[in-house]
């Protein structure tokens, strides 16, 4: 049950997929796919509870360094949730749009991205911003070589989503404190929320419990109150 209006925009940090299968006895591969239906579930909260942006760290720059195995179970997964999942999110008035870079990747993946972003671009209720071959630093160093000057906002039209505001809410599952690299200038004045909760389990309640801890900080924004 929702209890409380959720930020404009949350972003997670989706960690401990691997941690999740292992202490199970299962190969990687199932926690990546435990993760992935976590991620339909958590958009659809998101969503009831009134967010407008939610930013999904689902493949970094540096994920490409993981074993080659992993790594194309990771596409097929990708591949396997924009198949099914489409139907769902244009249900559940979901807008799909990516972050990062997109030259690395197959053919069939850029195609399902792309008709995925196409088929549920009329979504009103939520923008679910999968950040997929992202970096921060990648993205600030884009920002730069294409701005012409101006205040932060002009600089910011150059980001990947310009029309995203800044971050509200950052969440990192699976007990580790560290931003690795995830959307550095959106998350300037975010507010930190680190659970021990694996990714995978990760649920509606979850959710609930960082949602609670934002409504109790006091935001200054630099300011004294």
């Amino acid at each position: 049950m929702i209890s409380d209006r959720f930020p404009d925009h949350i972003a997670i940090i989706m960690d401990g997929n691997s941690r999740w299968a292992r202490v199970r006895g299962m190969d990687t591969v199932w926690g990546h796919r435990a993760g992935a239906e976590r991620v339909s579930e958590i958009t659809k909260t998101c969503a009831r509870g009134g967010a407008k942006y939610l930013s999904l760290y689902a493949f970094s720059s540096e994920n490409w360094k993981r074993p080659e195995s992993e790594v194309n179970a990771l596409m097929e997964i990708l591949a396997d949730f924009l198949q099914k999942k489409v139907l769902e999110m244009k249900e559940n008035g979901v807008r799909l749009l990516v972050s990062g870079r997109r030259d690395r990747f197959r053919d069939r993946i850029n195609s399902l991205l792309d008709k995925s972003i196409r088929e549920t671009s009329s979504g009103d209720s939520l923008s679910a911003i999968l950040c997929l071959d992202y970096s921060g630093r990648r993205e600030i160093l884009d920002a730069a070589a294409s701005y012409d000057g101006g205040d932060l906002e002009a600089f910011s039209r150059n980001l990947n989503v310009p029309e995203a505001p800044d971050v509200d809410l950052l969440i990192r599952t699976s007990g580790e404190m560290r931003i690795s690299n995830f959307m550095l200038w959106q998350i300037s004045y975010a507010e930190l929320y680190f659970t021990d909760t694996l990714w995978p389990d990760f649920d509606e309640t979850e959710l609930e419990k960082a949602v609670k801890s934002f409504h109790r900080r006091n935001r200054r924004f630099g300011a004294r109150r």
